[in-house]
């Protein structure tokens, strides 16, 4: 039977029905992540424009965890490359949303995962995905104290949201930021150490521009 078969997809399903009601759920396997499968929105979802009130729904409540982003995907492929980045250690996922590289950091014998998002859908996503693939995480909307390594794929789409950087250095020892936004860090003390071409999937048609991920390390 193949991983996560059985697992229950509607409770995250009526959660993306309430943004996106024209939407489904599909099992996915990951190009170069191909032991890790993930819940997402289906890949013929309609690329026109949205009804008015679809789209208000989009804004307040954006289900951004369908989709695995281009960023989560190449650290996904980054840390299952060379799993020795988390092998043994405690490792947190700031801003999960569909978890994908929380799942990737267990599969790659980190001791512990932390998978810490602020929103409720991201949280169940996680959670949902977790059990897809048979690994054990722990879903927060708290950022643990402490941690050997934090995670960070996707966080900085929003400028405001440049300051983590700093606050995550008092979280943890050591950091890996991926981002397909950015090609350079205003904290001089990360260091470039990956350049990854991956895609968001599904690949609705609007996120090519973004299909090359920056992977930026920090360490105590």
């Amino acid at each position: 039977m193949p991983t996560g078969f059985c697992v229950d997809l509607s409770k995250l399903q009526t959660i993306l029905e309430q943004t996106l009601p024209m939407g489904r759920l599909e099992k996915v396997t990951l190009p170069g992540c191909e032991q890790i499968q993930l819940a997402l929105i289906n890949w013929d979802f309609p690329v026109g424009p949205l009804p008015p009130e679809v789209m208000d729904a989009v804004l307040e409540t954006p289900a951004y965890w369908a989709f695995c982003w281009c960023s989560g995907l190449a650290l996904a492929q980054f840390l299952l490359a060379d799993p020795s980045w988390v092998a043994g250690k405690t490792v947190v996922d700031l801003g999960s949303g569909s978890g994908v590289a929380a799942i990737a950091a267990a599969m790659a014998g980190a001791s512990r995962v932390v998978a810490c998002d602020t929103d409720p859908g991201a949280r169940v996503a996680t959670a949902t995905n977790a059990n897809l693939n048979n690994v054990e995480l722990e879903v927060t909307d708290v950022l643990p104290a402490t941690a050997d390594m934090l995670l960070m794929a996707d966080v900085l789409y929003d400028r405001r949201n440049l300051p983590l950087l700093a606050t995550a250095q008092t979280h943890a020892a050591e950091i890996l930021v991926a981002d397909s936004r950015v090609t350079t860090l205003p904290e001089s003390n990360y260091r470039k150490v990956a350049r990854i071409d991956a895609l968001t999937y599904p690949n609705l048609g609007e996120f090519d521009e973004f299909k090359t991920a920056h992977l930026f390390h920090w360490s105590a």
